[in-house]
């Protein structure tokens, strides 16, 4: 018989849990709804520690990963099935999904390799404006557009490189929002990028199929959103298992290092420059490739779509998820673009909202939400014991 930690039913009743919550929780239309579902999530969250069932159902997803990450998929295309006619809720799922994806960038490049990166919503920008000027101007492959968005925020980003690896800490943190700015004033001056009025990005289109025609198969008909979710979605499993491989290679072991002291680290023999230089553009590759996606969800794109201040809810759902925590970025990023959609009297004061939450997490939870578990150099030795 299996252990109970090896079991995988916590890890599915979690699962299904969490995706019951979701359709409740997003269904909910009046703001005292929306409050008492968090109360009661909250509450439970609270009891399930209280009495252990947060450490079984941590062991159990430890121990059948692929069955729960394949739950957790399963979970979204249901939810998503369930709305498949609602506009606004596919919309906010779809952009929960893409940003997902950007945080994962920032993930790499934060929590491994420590570097400060505060021009997340640049590379984002940049990965949008690829996507409307090569469906303008050029006849390639929608499905080349993701990775092209990607390589072109990459090789811009490269503009970074050495002042990066000269500067550390918040000089770094500069240096980004430097670069931040400089983007959105340059195609805010830009007339071929559309100036300050912005650029329209045509549909995605595969094999003559528009992304933006409704779904119609048989009787059954769904939102055009339902397209791009179904999208993101894959875009976002590629990048959770890149993101997450890397984690338990060499390489993420090498930038772990890097980051807790790279003098101890270069005495060791490791290439401070190579690993920072590797994460931070594949950071920057995420994110345009994100970006790109996120433009034809759009439609229409513009500089003010691409601020400092969207900079910084990148940055809240790294911060809020747990610093170098794949999952916990999930799961804040839907905090972070859901609740205030749901909470329209806050709408204005989500910036607010962001930062006080920021603070309350750095005051009594510095590790975020979902705190980075420590990493195990001989997996299974807990098993064995």
């Amino acid at each position: 018989m299996r252990a109970t930690g090896r079991s995988p039913l916590p890890a599915l009743a979690f699962a299904a849990v969490a995706m019951v919550f979701a359709i409740l929780f997003l269904s909910a239309e009046k703001e005292r709804a929306v409050g008492a579902l968090l109360v009661i999530a909250a509450a439970a969250i609270v009891l399930a520690a209280r009495f252990g069932a947060t450490d079984r159902v941590r062991a159990s997803i430890a121990a059948n990963e692929r069955t729960f990450d394949a739950a957790v998929v399963g979970g979204v295309l249901v939810t998503a099935l369930w709305f498949h006619e609602e506009h606004f809720v596919l919309l906010m799922m779809t952009t929960s999904l893409l940003l997902m994806v950007a945080a994962l960038g920032l993930t790499v490049q934060f929590g491994y390799a420590g570097i400060v990166n505060f021009a997340g919503s640049a590379f984002l920008g940049i990965g949008c404006y690829t996507a409307a000027v090569l469906t303008k101007y050029a006849a390639v492959p929608p499905l080349l557009i993701l990775p092209l968005g990607g390589l072109i925020a990459a090789l811009i980003g490269s503009i970074l490189i050495l002042p990066v690896l000269r500067t550390r800490g918040h000089y770094a943190a500069l240096v980004t929002i430097a670069f931040g700015i400089l983007f959105k004033t340059f195609i805010e001056v830009n007339d071929a990028l559309g100036g300050p009025q912005g650029m329209r990005v045509d549909p995605f289109t595969v094999l003559g199929w528009s992304f933006n025609d409704p779904i119609k198969i048989g009787t059954f008909e769904a939102s055009f959103y339902l397209n791009y979710v179904v999208l993101a979605l894959v875009l976002l499993m590629l990048s959770f298992a890149l993101v997450r491989r890397l984690e338990r290679s060499w390489i993420g072991l090498s930038m772990d290092a890097i980051r807790l002291d790279e003098i101890a680290s270069a005495c060791y023999g490791l290439d401070i420059a190579r690993w920072k230089v590797f994460s931070f553009t594949l950071g920057n590759f995420l994110a345009g490739a994100a970006g790109a996606l996120y433009g034809h969800v759009l439609g229409f794109i513009a500089p003010n779509n691409f601020t400092f201040g969207d900079s910084l809810i990148l940055v809240s759902i790294v911060l809020l998820g747990g610093i170098g925590n794949p999952w916990g970025v999930t799961v804040a990023a839907v905090f972070v673009v859901i609740l205030p959609e749901k909470f329209q009297v806050i709408q204005e004061y989500r910036f607010v909202l962001y930062a006080v939450l920021v603070i309350l997490i750095l005051l009594f939870r510095p590790e975020g939400l979902l705190p980075r578990q420590l990493r195990e150099y001989v997996p299974g030795w807990k098993a064995a014991q």
